[in-house]
């Protein structure tokens, strides 16, 4: 079964009592968020129920196999830089509008800074990103202007900032090594799975995740 058979039986220990082996005779089970917390990967996170609830159908964090196969691929080393960036930016959107604004960056700041900073501090660095990356200068940051800020220069890829942007997508390692979302589909030990969506930077469009479909 390879990498993403391992996953299916992490997916099971979570919760045996929940998920059997037979996962073809109920693919809608869902593992509660509190033991998808507890994972090694996820537990000391500060970004954790945020990624839960993005990568879970219903927002509340609880995930079918599809939604944590989804949350191990972005998060695998050989995910595409747009695509854990179209990811980063649904994880920084708390307030759940399709756009980032100020009061999400300030959760995303004091998260990533694990409440070290002041709010005067705080505030300044929310000030210095949007002053850096509102593209359109409407006080917020839309999908294009995070991924302008990430992609507008190679000199940015590497710098403090990008890695900022992209530090919570750091945070989980796939369990047998990287990831591509390609290897999942028409598996027949996980029996479905929902494509992750791809980004294009030069557009600033994003195509939606596709449709379960069989293996």
């Amino acid at each position: 079964m390879g990498s993403h058979g391992g996953l299916f039986y992490r997916y099971q220990d979570l919760a045996p009592q929940l998920v059997p082996l037979d996962y073809t005779s109920c693919p809608d089970v869902k593992v509660p968020y509190e033991l998808i917390g507890s994972m090694p990967e996820l537990k000391d996170n500060p970004f954790r129920q945020r990624i839960a609830q993005v990568f879970s159908d219903d927002g509340d964090g609880h995930m079918t196999l599809d939604n944590f196969l989804d949350m191990f691929s972005v998060m695998s080393e050989m995910a595409p830089r747009d695509l854990k960036a179209y990811y980063a930016f649904k994880i920084y959107d708390f307030n759940d509008d399709g756009y980032i604004c100020a009061w999400d960056l300030e959760q995303t700041v004091t998260k990533l800074t694990r409440g070290e900073l002041s709010a005067e501090e705080v505030s300044l660095v929310c000030e210095k990103v949007l002053g850096e990356a509102d593209g359109d200068h409407d006080g917020r940051l839309s999908l294009e202007d995070f991924q302008n800020m990430i992609l507008r220069a190679p000199d940015f890829l590497s710098g403090q900032r990008v890695q900022l942007c992209l530090a919570v997508l750091g945070g989980i390692k796939a369990p047998t090594g990287g990831l591509r979302a390609s290897e999942y589909r028409g598996r027949p030990a996980t029996c479905f799975r929902t494509s992750p969506p791809s980004t294009s930077a030069s557009e600033g469009t994003v195509e939606k995740p596709g449709q379960r479909r069989p293996a």
